[in-house]
């Protein structure tokens, strides 16, 4: 018993010293990507990252390129923030599934449902499917 107690706490203080599978995160208004996994960092690179105004409402737009042979399959996610960096969709909304081929550049976007929302962060990690 006392061995199976040590196991378990073993495996418990394994699992805080993990790291971050986040996956990466892209910042628009800094323009800084930030790697959570160093295998996606190094398989799909960002091309580029814009915000764009119309009627109203702001739109996250990010571009990425895979550097791998084969097919990436990623879920991405928005974040959306006002001016004062305050975020301001209360729910964030659904990941999203998609293929990015090999070496093929796709570009995913997003319009804040929030009028203030002026600011965006996508979230893009590696799916499990």
């Amino acid at each position: 018993m006392k061995k199976l107690a040590l196991l378990f706490v073993a495996l418990v203080a394994l699992a805080g010293c993990s790291q971050n599978t986040a996956g990466l995160r892209v910042d628009g208004k800094s323009q800084k990507v930030l790697f959570g996994d160093n295998v996606l960092g190094s398989r799909l690179i960002v091309d580029d990252i814009a915000t764009v105004e119309k009627e109203g409402r702001t739109r996250g737009i990010v571009t990425v390129s895979s550097a791998y042979k084969a097919d990436l399959r990623i879920q991405y996610r928005f974040y959306w923030y006002d001016d004062n960096g305050l975020e301001v969709n209360t729910k964030p909304s659904a990941w999203r599934q998609d293929v990015v081929r090999g070496f093929e550049t796709r570009t995913f976007s997003e319009i804040s449902i929030h009028p203030e929302g002026t600011q965006f962060r996508v979230q893009i990690r590696e799916s499990d499917n």
